[in-house]
């Protein structure tokens, strides 16, 4: 691994962010990129049209007044993003990230990880935004959309850091499952860490081939892996092996059904980064 992109907004988050990344670059050996978008509603906005109510001196005043107060926020959100920025490269360099570099920029989220990630590894995530303490079960809306449309794993920060030693990687032997496993088996991360394959299900031939498959590829990685198949609802199983084993780490595809299936019947993965206290890693 050699660049993470963590991305920080001033939330209740971004010291746990900081710490998992401050973690996953010492593991990887990895330089930050710290990355905090203005979006576009902190910049100038288009005044409305009220020539058909306000006399020409009136709205002239008004729309000058206007504009005075939004240079005056876009002022605002370029300091507090700085601070933002500043504060979080000294909190990695204190958890002993050398090689920092912070990125401001103004625009959507989503457009400008995808400019940036390129030449990235792994992106680093809070579970959810600024609106953290008034919405503690819903997903942040970028969270969401940056799993859906980023091809780099994703670590998603749980509310605070935790040491790290035994993950497990939800199995279902779907593409994105699979570069859960590949991911797992290439990457200095996770290595050395206990390893455990959970696959929800019956136990067909075709299911314990699949994860045998699975099994023998980390193997040969070198874990010593602890798998196994156990029926029953995906989110409730993943769920009661995370407590029952002590995981302090969940790795699993990212939203394998289409969008509109998920809409439909709702998704295993958002179900698990939402309940789950512990930190996710998502692949696709």
């Amino acid at each position: 691994m050699s660049k993470i992109l963590a991305l920080f907004d001033g939330s209740t988050y971004s010291q746990s962010v900081c710490n998992h990344t401050s973690w996953a670059a010492e593991r990887g050996s990895a330089s930050v990129d710290v990355l905090h978008v203005l979006g576009r509603r902190d910049g100038p906005g288009a005044p409305a049209d009220f020539s058909g109510s306000l006399n020409a001196d009136t709205r002239a005043i008004l729309l000058a007044e206007l504009a005075e107060l939004d240079e005056q926020k876009a002022v605002l959100a370029q300091k507090r993003g700085r601070l933002i920025l500043d504060e979080a490269k000294a909190c990695l360099q204190r958890g002993g990230v050398s090689d920092v570099t912070t990125k401001l920029r103004h625009g959507d989220l989503i457009e400008t990880v995808q400019d940036f990630e390129g030449g990235t590894d792994l992106i680093v995530i809070g579970k959810r935004g600024e609106a953290a303490d008034f919405a503690k079960l819903h997903l942040g809306s970028n969270l969401e959309r940056l799993a859906r449309s980023s091809h780099k794993p994703i670590l998603v920060a749980s509310r605070a850091f935790k040491p790290i030693s035994r993950f497990l990687i939800a199995f279902d032997g779907s593409a994105s499952a699979l570069k859960a496993i590949e991911f797992a088996g290439a990457n200095a991360l996770l290595r050395g860490l206990e390893c455990h394959i959970l696959m929800v299900g019956t136990e067909t031939a075709e299911a314990k081939a699949s994860l045998d498959q699975a099994t023998t590829s980390l193997q040969a990685a070198g874990y010593e892996v602890h798998a196994k198949i156990d029926a029953g609802q995906a989110d409730a199983v993943i769920s009661s092996a995370v407590e029952a084993e002590g995981i302090d780490l969940l790795v699993m595809g990212a939203y394998g059904h289409s969008r509109i299936r998920n809409l439909i019947i709702g998704s295993t993965t958002t179900e698990m980064i939402r309940s789950c206290k512990i930190p996710v890693i998502l692949c696709r």
